[in-house]
């Protein structure tokens, strides 16, 4: 089999970070298309050896477009392309039918009134809806998600939950990688250190981070991560006098960036998603896998689970005021600080999350797309 991705863009972020680790796995041979920003991730898959295409999309109205990614569809004789982000599922499926090649869409990041960070409109919904039907499958990454489609009119049958997927390995602790990294951070050995991870956009309210951390004279705070918010969060930081103990790393994802999201989650001893709402929660597993307690508000991919499975986790409020979330932030923090610095066993949540059945499922979606797909006129034998 012969696949190829389209995805809206190559900068570091979560679904492009998926991306890049599930072609590791993948045993189909891939090619990816990014509609625009050929970025960091961009770079890595060519590192990986990935033929990556930039399509050079001008803007959200450039229809050319859609010609353009249908040739090169036909061109490469693709046995499927899979598409990842909301515009890419939209001009891709559009490209794939025009190229007569079966098309499976991945589902990232949809909230409840939120697609991929921006605010969920009708026409958002039907243009999404109406071309979703041109596609073979839409994978959900969470049950969450497949609930989200269901609401919005997507038929169960060409919903198919797969799970994001983590290498558990890469994020094992190793203490002499703990004590290289808070030397380079400059973070005190004894020092109770909170982490946490993401693009630093309003809905991931790290002010809410910043806020309960500011609280706890004895806490430290690395963020990872970039974006729009980057210097309100630090200007928040002086304001609350908190600024010599809050460490801004910016992207981390990066190849050749240091220090790492795994050397990260290393240094720290507890980590924190605040996220008004997620489709899935990748951070949050990474964190686990590396042994760490972990706080969360929306976080699909452990509400998802049976009761019990992730020991170590404390849920706090998601829709809670700023003021609120902060003071029961503040209190989920200090609990922890009365733990200290106690590493946890990665929980069987982790196991439920490898990247490789992550892709075992995957693929068998993809048998599913291809098999069931309608032969074309000129491939049907005559009689």
């Amino acid at each position: 089999m012969k696949a190829l991705h389209v995805i809206t863009g190559l900068g570091v972020g979560g679904a492009e970070q998926q991306l890049r680790l599930l072609l590791r796995h993948l045993p189909v041979r891939c090619d990816v298309v990014t509609l625009t920003n050929p970025g960091a991730v961009a770079e890595g898959l060519r590192a990986d050896g990935v033929r990556v295409h930039d399509l050079g999309m001008r803007s959200n109205r450039d229809l050319g477009a859609v010609p353009r990614l249908a040739g090169l569809i036909r061109r490469g004789s693709y046995d499927l392309v899979h598409t990842h982000l909301y515009r890419a599922c939209v001009y891709g499926r559009i490209a794939a039918r025009l190229a007569g090649t079966t098309a499976v869409s991945t589902e990232h990041s949809l909230g409840r009134a939120e697609i991929e960070g921006r605010p969920l409109t009708r026409g958002t919904r039907e243009l999404y809806l109406r071309t979703e039907r041109l596609g073979a499958a839409t994978v959900a990454v969470s049950d969450t998600v497949a609930g989200r489609l269901r609401a919005w009119g997507v038929p169960a049958a060409r919903i198919h939950t797969v799970p994001n997927g983590i290498d558990v390995a890469a994020f094992r602790f190793d203490a002499a990688r703990r004590r290289s990294t808070r030397a380079l951070l400059g973070l005190p050995e004894p020092a109770f250190v909170v982490g946490g991870v993401g693009r630093l956009v309003p809905g991931k309210r790290f002010d809410v981070l910043i806020r309960a951390v500011a609280a706890l004279p004895g806490a430290w705070l690395v963020l990872a991560g970039d974006g729009p918010e980057k210097a309100s969060l630090r200007a928040l930081a002086a304001r609350l006098g908190a600024a010599g103990r809050v460490r801004f790393l910016g992207e981390c994802g990066a190849p050749g960036a240091a220090p790492g999201i795994p050397e990260v989650l290393s240094a720290v001893d507890t980590f924190v998603s605040a996220s008004r709402e997620e489709s899935f929660g990748l951070a949050v597993v990474e964190a686990l896998a590396a042994g760490l307690p972990v706080v969360h508000a929306a976080c699909p991919a452990i509400e998802d689970l049976p009761a019990g499975r992730v020991p170590g986790a404390t849920r706090i409020g998601s829709a809670s005021g700023a003021a609120d979330a902060t003071d029961e932030l503040t209190a989920a923090l200090l609990h922890r600080m009365d733990d200290g610095h106690r590493r946890l066993p990665p929980p069987p949540a982790v196991d439920h999350y490898d990247i490789r059945l992550s892709s075992r499922r995957l693929m068998d979606v993809y048998a599913q797309a291809v098999d069931t797909a309608p032969v074309p006129p000129t491939e049907r034998a005559h009689p």
